[in-house]
């Protein structure tokens, strides 16, 4: 099988954005409230019939085209594990404004409270920041006690709120873990890929502002006296916090011109390498999603070879073979979790 161009994928949304998703496609921005671009999408959107699903080249569903040959596209270790779903999502995400602080829940809630196999732990790798201090929220600095967060959500204290979180700055090249539950938001002027389990699960802590009744569908229709029992709520400080947060430059390099962007602690819910080939990076046989992040160069596999150049997307399936990248290129490899690797959130 040769690896696939995956064509631009945005997701229309509640909150601004999307103008630097259309510079770095290279396409005219047509909808300033179309901050993501779903890349290799086998989900939809919550409550939403088809609105998400990345497309193959010719229009077939790439849902579909894995679900009629799972060991093909996902190799023979995944499938057997996870049958035909591959266990990831990726965006592209540009804040045009802040995100409303919201978590997601995780695997043990999605299942027995809405009956999903997937939670949404999730990742974000810098590409691209705009203002002078770019800056993401990520858990609380003190413990809150159930009843007062309630409180602020119902009352909509939205300066409660933000001030109980962690606030730090970010830059091109930060990557940072967010496992399931803790709340979270991402400021103006941030471009970067998320990886992510692949579920459109979101709990909002606050909506006043922005294009969304947050009362009526804030909670995943589980009401929010539910939906708020799966957030963390227990401090996060100290070396748990630094440890949620790399450079791609200091991370390990797992072999010449690669580096593995995320902790172990990631490796279960989905992987990610930044690959910068000083002459050639060898890629194993793997179900993978590629983002260019700059420069030009050129995939050879098994299966086939593509030119790669910045803004583009490739979805390589593990039918390709083995690889090899070249080229003055920098890209992004996004791997679904680590074949019999413990799921749990």
């Amino acid at each position: 099988m040769n690896p696939v161009e995956l064509a631009p994928n945005p997701v229309h949304q509640f909150y601004r954005g999307g103008e630097a998703i259309a510079s770095f496609r290279g396409i005219p921005s047509t909808d300033d409230h179309a901050p993501e671009d779903w890349v290799g999408s086998t989900v939809t959107m919550f409550g939403a019939n088809g609105a998400g699903l990345s497309a193959l080249p010719g229009g077939r569903l790439l849902r579909d085209a894995i679900a009629a040959d799972p060991v093909a596209y996902l190799g023979p270790a995944h499938a057997a594990q996870y049958g035909a779903d591959p266990a990831l999502l990726v965006k592209l995400l540009d804040a045009g404004e802040r995100l409303p602080v919201h978590f997601h829940p995780d695997q043990a809630f999605a299942r027995s409270r809405l009956g999903l196999v997937h939670g949404k732990t999730e990742a974000w790798l810098v590409v691209e920041t705009r203002g002078e201090r770019p800056t993401v929220w990520l858990g609380f600095q003190d413990d809150v006690d159930l009843d007062v967060l309630a409180g602020w959500v119902d009352r909509q204290e939205r300066a409660s709120i933000l001030e109980a979180l962690n606030e730090l700055t970010v830059g091109p090249d930060d990557c940072i873990f967010v496992p399931a539950g803790l709340p979270h938001a991402i400021g103006e002027g941030i471009f970067l890929v998320e990886l992510q389990e692949p579920s459109d699960l979101s709990v909002l802590l606050e909506w006043t502002g922005f294009e969304v009744d947050g009362a009526r569908d804030g909670h995943l229709g589980v009401g929010f006296d539910v939906a708020l029992e799966s957030a963390r709520r227990s401090a996060l400080r100290g070396e748990e916090l630094t440890e949620l947060k790399r450079q791609s430059a200091a991370a390990p390099e797992s072999r010449p011109g690669a580096r593995t962007l995320l902790s172990p602690a990631a490796s279960s819910f989905f992987r990610a390498e930044r690959l910068r080939p000083a002459l050639a990076v060898a890629l194993e046989p793997a179900f993978s999603i590629l983002v260019v992040v700059d420069g030009d160069g050129r995939l050879e596999t098994d299966g086939g070879s593509v030119t790669l150049s910045r803004g583009e997307s490739l979805l390589v399936p593990h039918a390709a073979g083995p690889g090899e990248l070249t080229g003055l290129v920098d890209v992004i490899r996004c791997l679904p979790p680590t074949p019999n690797g413990d799921s749990k959130a």
